[in-house]
């Protein structure tokens, strides 16, 4: 194992990092704290430590970081006992690296048995910054950072935002300041495509075809190795039907009683409880998120219905078929993922006269409260007062002083306390948190 330990530290130190599309979020450290990098598989979490490792580089030697992959077949047979050979190895090379800060990156670091004790003996006794991720094949990568105890800092890796698109695909490395006719153009056009192909990193250049069976995939791999493996689920009919329902009512409402009903009609077995816990599974793996009702009481919260939002339009692309007419629910995912990639927690609110708002927001670090409503098309006159006044009641209710209208193109000021966005615009507008 030493040889191998030997063997794949030079290989780092030879290679070179691959090219990167600069991701928004940052790495915030603190001494003696792990940096646990989470999400979604095929997100880029990977990559994502790549960003970091170049950006050490302007300052250190490539010789300071150590970067080791316990998915690489070569490391078949590791066990916690060998961790010790890795420092053995490293200082035995760089042995006046003792006195200096080095960077330790672990990918798929869950793949051995009780490593945290080997990282939480790291953090006691070496000059080291630590940095971990993982998928869920046996450990969910946000239990990577609970099993280290408050030893680590969390970081969220989603697929790429708005922005991140923009820049992946050379349209804007910033994002613009004047929206001139050529512009909004291209912004119009992008935004379109950003709703039909998502922003897993993998799949930006693919054709639709090999898209669609990549993301699929993606899919499948989350159900047999998040799921199915790891809880060792056994009704994989039950499960199956879950998702394709959730993914089939993108932005809506879900009872599991309803559901379970459902299934009972079509004489699939299946335990309320189960489908509680098949829930929880595929929340934990990030594929789907709940979104509560506003309320003080627990009890209200417990008896309505959450709201569930997928972590991608591409994967709901991807797994059924879609036309213009129902690209509403789209919009509100796309809303929700941005309001979630940026820091927020949020609620639906439903009124006491029965009128209902699709997101409360508040911020986790600054507090900040938004209040959104999402409309496709202004157009409709009946739709758009309804929506319009399900937000003024709420703001009314709540006592909050303005609310923002979401729409797919177009913009306009109501009263001077309600504001109306394209999807494209708020993107720009909204600022980028780096947790």
């Amino acid at each position: 194992m030493k040889t191998i330990v030997t063997q794949l530290i030079d290989n780092f130190h030879e290679r070179k990092l691959p090219v990167l599309v600069k991701r928004d979020k940052k790495f915030v450290q603190i001494p003696g704290k792990a940096d646990v990098v989470i999400g979604m598989r095929r997100t880029g979490k990977t990559f994502f430590c790549y960003q970091r490792m170049q950006a050490l580089l302007a300052t250190v030697s490539i010789e300071k970081l150590l970067y080791l992959n316990f998915e690489d077949d070569r490391l078949l047979g590791f066990t916690v006992h060998d961790f010790q050979i890795i420092l053995d190895v490293y200082y035995a090379k760089y042995p006046e690296f003792r006195d200096t800060t080095c960077h330790f990156f672990f990918d798929e670091i869950q793949c051995i048995e009780q490593w945290e004790k080997f990282i939480r003996r790291l953090l006691d006794t070496e000059n080291v910054q630590i940095y971990l991720t993982g998928s869920s094949s046996k450990l969910l990568s946000v239990e990577i950072a609970s099993t280290l105890r408050g030893r680590s800092l969390t970081t969220e890796i989603f697929p790429f935002s708005f922005q991140e698109f923009l820049k992946y695909h050379g349209i804007f490395d910033v994002p613009p300041i004047r929206f001139g006719a050529q512009t909004v153009s291209v912004l119009r056009k992008a935004v379109k495509d950003y709703l039909e192909i998502g922003g897993f990193p993998e799949v930006q250049t693919l054709d639709r075809d090999i898209r669609i069976e990549v993301l699929q995939g993606y899919i499948d791999s989350v159900l047999l190795k998040d799921v199915i493996e790891r809880h060792k689920v056994s009704n994989i009919t039950a499960l199956k039907y879950l998702v394709r329902h959730l993914m089939s009512s993108p932005s809506c409402k879900f009872s599991v009683n309803k559901f379970y009903n459902t299934l009972k009609s079509m004489s699939v077995k299946c335990s309320k409880n189960t489908l509680y816990e098949y829930l929880d599974h595929l929340m934990e793996a990030y594929l789907f998120y709940q979104v509560p009702i506003h309320s003080r009481s627990e009890k209200a919260r417990q008896l309505n219905p959450t709201k569930i939002y997928t972590i991608d339009t591409g994967l709901l692309n991807a797994m059924s078929f879609r036309n213009s007419l129902n690209n509403g629910p789209l919009l509100e995912n796309l809303v929700f993922m941005h309001l979630r990639r940026t820091g927020y927690l949020v609620e639906y609110v439903n009124t006491k006269t029965a009128y209902e708002t699709d997101f409360l927001a508040r911020h986790k670090i600054s507090n900040e409260i938004k209040l959104i409503q999402v409309c496709w098309d202004m157009s409709d006159e009946k739709t758009f007062k309804r929506e319009l006044r399900g937000l003024q009641t709420v703001m009314k209710e709540l006592f909050i002083s303005s609310g923002i209208i979401i729409t797919w193109d177009e913009e306009s000021t109501i009263d001077n306390n309600i504001l109306i966005y394209p999807i494209w615009k708020w993107f720009l507008l909204e600022p980028e948190f780096s947790r």
